[in-house]
């Protein structure tokens, strides 16, 4: 009995041996295939490390170069032009006479004016008298009291009259001094926009047209539209180098005056304005210019492949792996643009490793494998 017992669990033992010996390796079998097809169905990519920015950031953009001081000259009164003085490229002072114009009409007026000037001051002269004489009369009763003030009221009337002719006259007299035009500070006459014999017109509107057109160009304005980004740093006093196409490997200085302080809603930039002096006379109004500026950076940068970045409707995303096994897409703020590199200014802590050229149907838990490493780059 025992011993049948004992060949019942020998073959029982013997049987399970085979079994398991047969089952084992088949699972761990379908086990390996199913890690190999896991890995296999991660998405292959490649990875770099961010570039980190340097401290003092130096950024190039474009510029545009304008007079320290510029005027249009239009004409005060009507008339023709009698002499111009002053053609474009003519370096005037303060007061110089740039032209003189013959007003026959106003000529006429002052003289009008100045002869109804004299009759009002002889009927004054006239009432003055009258009225002295009724107040002596009337010492003597032979006027009444009436007649008296009618003549001293006439007398005060013909001195309104005066008073008003005056004022008239001189009015005509400033109008006629407008037929000489001077330049309203040192500068270069730009423009001349008139010639001997042409009707002017007074005033700035309508039929008037612009006769000169004067700048001063001993020292320049330079504005600039700083990115929102460096808005911050565009304090007055920073340094800057101005670059023109024209003056090859020459840099001109200039310095941070003043600025918009307000961000311009559409182009997110901030207008600046730049003094650069000009005594030689190099600069010239209306250039375009490249100007270099040196910002200080308090806040960490990077530098990262233009290929690194995937464009999304919600924003600007780089993928990084996470764990060494799946993606991870993080939201980025962007500085300057580099060409095939950009600048990083948020998002990054600097120790991620970065996809390159990363799909468009990448997700965030999307499994992947590493298959090439790009060092950090110098």
């Amino acid at each position: 009995m025992i011993r049948n017992l004992l060949i019942a669990i020998l073959a029982l033992l013997i049987i399970t041996g085979v079994v398991v010996s047969g089952i084992v390796p088949r699972l761990k079998a379908d086990e390996e295939l199913r890690t190999e097809t896991a890995y296999l169905a991660a998405r292959t990519v490649a990875v770099t490390q961010p570039k980190r920015g340097a401290p003092t950031q130096e950024i190039t953009l474009p510029a545009n170069i304008q007079a320290y001081t510029d005027a249009p000259i239009y004409a005060r009164t009507n008339g023709y032009l009698k002499r111009w003085y002053a053609d474009i490229g003519t370096h005037v002072k303060a007061g110089q006479l740039l032209a003189e114009i013959d007003t026959p009409e106003i000529d006429h007026q002052v003289a009008q004016a100045r002869a109804d000037l004299a009759t009002a001051e002889s009927n004054l002269h006239l009432a003055d008298i009258t009225a002295s004489r009724y107040q002596d009369l009337l010492k003597t009763d032979a006027v009444s009291k009436q007649e008296v003030d009618n003549a001293t009221l006439d007398f005060q009337a013909k001195k309104s009259i005066v008073q008003s002719s005056q004022f008239n006259l001189k009015r005509l007299e400033e109008t006629q001094s407008f037929q000489k035009i001077f330049a309203p500070f040192d500068g270069v006459v730009t423009a001349r926009n008139t010639d001997v014999g042409a009707l002017i017109a007074s005033g700035s509107g309508g039929s008037a047209k612009e006769l000169f057109h004067v700048a001063s160009t001993d020292r320049m304005r330079i504005y600039v539209n700083v990115p929102q980004a460096y808005s911050r740093v565009a304090k007055p006093g920073l340094a800057a180098g101005l670059t023109l196409q024209e003056y090859p490997g020459r840099t001109f200085k200039a310095h941070l005056t003043t600025t918009s302080e307000a961000i311009d809603a559409a182009a997110h930039t901030l207008l600046v304005e730049f003094d650069a002096p000009n005594p030689t006379g190099e600069l010239l109004p209306g250039a375009f210019a490249e100007i270099h500026l040196k910002l200080p950076s308090s806040a960490s940068t990077f530098i990262l492949p233009v290929a690194s970045l995937l464009f999304r409707s919600e924003g600007i995303r780089v993928a990084i792996v996470k764990d060494g096994k799946q993606a991870d897409l993080i939201q980025v703020t962007l500085g300057r643009d580099f060409g095939t590199e950009v600048e990083v200014v948020a998002g990054l802590k600097g120790d991620e490793s970065v996809i390159l050229n990363p799909p468009d149907s990448l997700v965030s838990g999307e499994a992947v494998r590493v298959t090439q490493t790009d060092k950090e780059r110098p």
